[in-house]
């Protein structure tokens, strides 16, 4: 089908919006009152259930240019709640609100729909919660879950979800949503296509921002880095430095702009008397920055080691002359020279080394230690 209005962003998933589009058109059996979205990270989840949120809205299905399109896609509409969190778990606070929201009618909408954008991080007792609100939801309310893999979400909630799983996008599809989207030329969203791996989110910050590009071409250099143990241990501190000071440049004004809206908020620096409570108030958002920083540093992390498996995938490629288009285009002398030196035997365990560092990150082990051993692991 061809993919227009608030479907034209839900990249390389006709196959996705094929069943979403006939739920909004109300085919017979299509619709549910609750959806699973999964997909790998940058396949565009979220942006296809706010697609779909505003499809429901949508008189016309989804046309993209009414209001109620506009003021779902905006994040506006009275009738559309979305929940999505900067931290490492959605609580059950949270959760009891969402159910509380989900059990009202429509104020002018068709559907209330709510939207889980990370339906992964619900604790146990939030998925608890969750679950009595989609066993017995209300006529006009709609639930769109979303989360990397149907397996991350508890198989009480799954088994009572319509699941539409979404592939990664191809690169000729990121790359013509870079430059029907965003201006860019061809050959640089190429390039950001190829290095992003379908992400489509991290293929627009690689085309437009030459810091997160230098920083790329940072981690990729690490495999020339490590040839001995005390290179190897340095290249690991050096590793996990670039990450944190990646990160706290991109939360210094964020964190700034959240305290200096609360401090207005509380009447704090008015020259009043700071109001009761509003001490706790400020600790409580220094905790969730401290919170937040810590997810932002394991997914930082995540991203490089995914570049990392990424380069040693071009390594193989060129060991086993299979004539595939390099991901990293920019980095093949690079690739040409560790292909030489070595044998697609040991590209397979450095691939290896690399993949245990991330296992070993998802069940938290102390990142400096994990980087440690995968750089030992490289040499």
């Amino acid at each position: 089908m061809s993919l227009s209005g608030v479907w034209t962003d839900v990249v390389g998933q006709a196959s996705a919006v094929d069943v979403l589009a006939s739920a909004v058109a109300g085919e017979p059996g299509a619709m549910t009152h609750a959806w699973l979205i999964t997909g790998p990270p940058g396949s565009g989840r979220s942006v296809a259930a706010r697609a779909f949120a505003a499809a429901l809205q949508c008189a016309a299905g989804g046309c993209g240019d009414c209001r109620e399109c506009h003021t779902v896609l905006g994040g506006t509409h009275a009738d559309v709640e979305v929940l999505s969190t900067e931290l490492l778990s959605i609580g059950v606070k949270e959760t009891r609100e969402l159910v509380r929201r989900a059990a009202l009618s429509p104020a002018g909408g068709r559907w209330q729909v709510i939207v889980a954008e990370d339906a992964d991080r619900l604790t146990d007792q939030a998925a608890n919660a969750l679950l009595k609100a989609i066993e017995e939801p209300p006529p006009k309310t709609v639930w769109i879950l979303c989360a990397p893999a149907i397996e991350d979400v508890l198989p009480t909630i799954r088994s009572r979800c319509r699941s539409i799983h979404l592939v990664t996008p191809s690169t000729a599809a990121v790359a013509a949503v870079l430059v029907r989207r965003d201006g860019m030329d061809e050959n640089t969203a190429r390039v950001a296509a190829l290095a992003s791996q379908g992400h489509i989110g991290r293929a627009r910050r690689l085309a437009r921002d030459p810091d997160a590009r230098s920083r790329r071409a940072d981690v990729l250099a690490l495999p020339r880095k490590v040839g001995d143990v005390g290179s190897c241990l340095r290249a690991a501190e050096r590793l996990i430095e670039a990450v944190k000071a990646d990160v706290a440049a991109t939360a210094e004004v964020t964190d700034a702009a959240e305290r200096e809206s609360l401090k207005a908020a509380l009447g704090i620096g008015t020259g009043a008397k700071q109001p009761p409570g509003a001490a706790a108030a400020l600790k409580e958002l220094e905790k969730r920055q401290k919170t937040r920083a810590t997810r932002s540093q394991r997914d930082g992390l995540d991203r490089a080691l995914v570049d990392l498996v990424a380069f040693y995938r071009d390594v193989l490629a060129v060991q086993l002359g299979s004539g595939v288009d390099l991901v990293n285009e920019a980095e093949a002398p690079a690739v040409q020279d560790v292909a030489t030196a070595s044998t697609p035997e040991v590209t397979l365990r450095r691939i290896e080394a690399v993949l245990a560092c991330r296992t070993a990150l998802e069940t938290n082990a102390a990142p400096l230690l994990a980087v440690e051993a995968m750089t030992l692991g490289l040499r």
